[in-house]
């Protein structure tokens, strides 16, 4: 794995590394003379011996560098990378220390600072030609490149941090660099101005791949996602080195709050510099910037747009209402023969269709693409499909109910264990008013599911009732009064004519069946006519209604009898 790695990293820093190693090599040269000229009686110190056994290693590490070749060539290339950041940190010790003579920290200081110059120089030159490179390459190839874009950016930011620490390491042993940091404040901030105007562009591009991405059919989406995926390991990298510029330019009083707020609209990261003033100030400047520019780009467009949406949307509601009137009128034919029940399904769904066809072809004209959505209505079906089978085993009852129409609106039914008249029905349940003015609200499919009684669904009903005569009463008078009173009473129809006849010889009366025709609105108001008219006349003809008894006979045991026993 580290044998790996070394590969990784050395075989993209390798150029840099040779650039540096004349300067360090002239570095330790320069040290071990300094140290020969200020040869004192006392002992080295432990910082000497540091910077001493440092530059050694470099040098030897040189040396070796000359006559290897292979994976050896490549982790002497790493160590030489590692050996000089471990040199600038000793040096660095140092300085704020001033353990050494200044003389020789300024000289260790500028060969840091002649490295940094010339790894600059050769940087610029090499991620100029990787990035015609990777603009003239496939969108393939430009993967593997951006890789090693990516490791030179990097060492190229760290470059620019050490060219700073330089400058700030001689200002602080007393050497005068006014015009290096002048040079360097113009640097940082045209490779700001650069850097930031590259993450600009990628990000636009970004928009644009991916409305493209949107738009475009599934044979060219696999290219489209790639070149996406291009596009952000570019601004990933543009990103990282415009935040470590950011760093840089703060220390050197360079106005970054623009640089910090494109920072924020890319990545959307929320950090402390959010809060201070200028950057709070160039947000909210640019953010109203951009809304005046949009609404006068696009307002106009997007009302009229509004506009239209409005318009269809009440012409939807009225053709909805004109379908319901002329479905209305259609399915109350007499040739249709639909029940109540169909007939109100058909009217609110013609209704229901012409919103839904209104409303999807008003969306149409604001822009919004109809295809995702009804791919989504069709996936939520089926998830709420699973989701509510009860729900969805109510509906397939209903459509029964409405096919086969055992009842509808008025039917007084026995229904899923319920008595009563039918108010209302829709697809999912039945509501029924029972005759004491209670709502009961039934699942059409336990309706569907149990046998279902519709009392009122004739036209015409039979009354069946039931009257007991005495047998010491007259058979043949009580007939004839039974049918006295049953065609006496104007509900009763003459066809079918009424059945009056001896039925059954109880234990305590002779009971007549009475089964006289009626239309099904008249049933109760005849059965009850007919009871009481019956005790009337019955008592007025002297005809006795019996009660159920019975008779006790008692026998006597005489009582000699019982002695004996």
């Amino acid at each position: 794995m580290v044998e790996v790695l070394m590969r990784h990293l050395a075989s993209r820093i390798w150029l840099c590394s040779l650039l540096g190693l004349i300067v360090l090599m002239s570095a330790s040269a320069s040290f071990v003379v300094h140290a020969s000229d200020e040869s004192q009686p006392v002992a080295p110190s432990k910082t000497e011996r540091t910077l001493e056994r440092i530059n050694l290693d470099l040098k030897e590490l040189s040396d070796a560098l000359l006559t290897s070749s292979g994976q050896e060539k490549d982790a002497l290339q790493l160590k030489l990378f590692q050996k000089n950041e471990e040199l600038r940190s000793a040096l660095e010790n140092a300085i704020d220390r001033q353990s050494l003579p200044k003389q020789t920290l300024i000289t260790q200081v500028e060969m840091q600072q002649n490295y940094s110059q010339g790894a600059t120089t050769y940087l610029e030159g090499k991620i100029k030609d990787l990035n015609e490179k990777i603009n003239g390459a496939k969108d393939e190839e430009r993967l593997t490149l951006l890789n090693d874009y990516q490791e030179l950016q990097h060492y190229f930011d760290n470059v620019i941090e050490s060219s700073w620490q330089n400058i700030e390491w001689l200002s602080k042993l007393g050497v005068d660099e006014t015009a290096a940091t002048a040079s360097f404040r113009d640097l940082v901030s045209k490779r700001l101005r650069l850097i930031s105007a590259s993450v600009e562009y990628f990000n636009q591009q970004i928009g644009v791949v991916g409305k493209q991405l949107s738009a475009s059919p599934e044979s060219e989406k696999s290219s489209l996602q790639l070149s996406q995926l291009v596009i952000k390991q570019r601004m990933s990298i543009a990103v990282e080195s415009l935040s470590s510029l950011i760093s840089i330019a703060d220390q050197l009083d360079i106005n970054t709050s623009e640089y910090k707020r494109l920072m924020f609209e890319v990545t959307g990261s929320i950090t402390q510099d959010l809060f201070d003033g200028q950057v709070l100030i160039s947000i909210i400047s640019h953010w109203s910037t951009n809304i005046w520019d949009w609404l006068a780009n696009n307002a106009p467009q997007h009302l009229f747009q509004l506009f239209i949406f409005s318009l269809l949307l009440l012409a939807t509601k009225m053709m909805a209402k004109l379908t319901r009137k002329v479905v209305s009128k259609t399915v109350v034919s007499k040739n249709l023969k639909l029940s109540q029940l169909m007939q109100d399904f058909f009217v609110g769904m013609s209704g229901n269709i012409v919103w839904v066809i209104g409303i999807l072809v008003a969306l149409s004209q604001i822009g919004l693409n109809l295809a995702p959505v009804l791919t989504g209505f069709g996936i939520a079906g089926v998830i709420i499909g699973f989701a509510l089978q009860d729900t969805l085993s109510n509906f397939a009852a209903g459509m029964m109910l409405l096919i086969y129409r055992p009842f509808d609106v008025g039917d007084f039914v026995f229904a899923g264990g319920v008595d009563g008249k039918v108010s209302h029905m829709s697809l999912v349940n039945t509501t029924i008013k029972t005759f004491d003015n209670q709502i009961i609200i039934i699942p059409n499919s336990k309706i569907w599911g149990d046998v279902i009684k519709n009392v009122t669904h004739e036209r015409l009903r039979r009354v069946d009732m039931v009257f007991g005569i005495g047998y010491g009463d007259d058979l043949l008078k009580a007939e004839r009064v039974l049918t006295e009173i049953v065609t006496a009473h104007p509900a009763v129809l003459r066809s079918p004519e009424p059945n009056i006849k001896v039925h059954t010889l109880n234990t305590s009366s002779v009971d007549f069946i009475v089964r006289p025709w009626v239309k099904t609105d008249d049933y109760w108001d005849v059965y009850w006519d007919v009871t009481k008219e019956v005790k009337l006349r019955f008592d007025r003809e002297g005809i006795s209604i019996p009660f159920p008894q019975q008779d006790v006979h008692l026998h006597m045991v005489k009582e000699n009898q019982l002695n004996q026993e």
